[in-house]
């Protein structure tokens, strides 16, 4: 079942190992703003984590080369869902009409 995200925080973490092997984390929260995700976002070298969900909270890691297009995808789409699948965590857009711009 797919989860509608509303709002979402983001933290990104200093220092030459980031964060519990996290270099940025982006909150995602549902309609009700409940915590629905946290993406969390791995250097190259960092340890990379399986996808899972717990108690309705999907954990999602992705490289930190996508934070950008997770941040914009967030920042500029309308509705975003949030799905977790065979073990894995998605985000997604509805379908959108071609040239139908911001």
């Amino acid at each position: 079942m797919a989860t509608q995200i509303t709002n979402y925080h983001v933290l990104i973490n200093g220092g030459p190992e980031g964060y519990q092997t996290n270099r940025a984390q982006i909150a995602l929260y549902g309609i009700d703003d409940k915590l629905a995700a946290f993406v969390r976002f791995n250097d190259p070298d960092m340890t990379f984590e399986n996808d899972q969900e717990s108690n309705g909270v999907v954990l999602m890691h992705l490289p930190s080369a996508m934070f950008a297009n997770v941040l914009d995808v967030l920042r500029n789409e309308k509705p975003v869902h949030l799905l977790f699948l065979e073990g894995r965590g998605f985000l997604s857009t509805s379908k959108e009409p071609i040239g139908e711009g911001e």
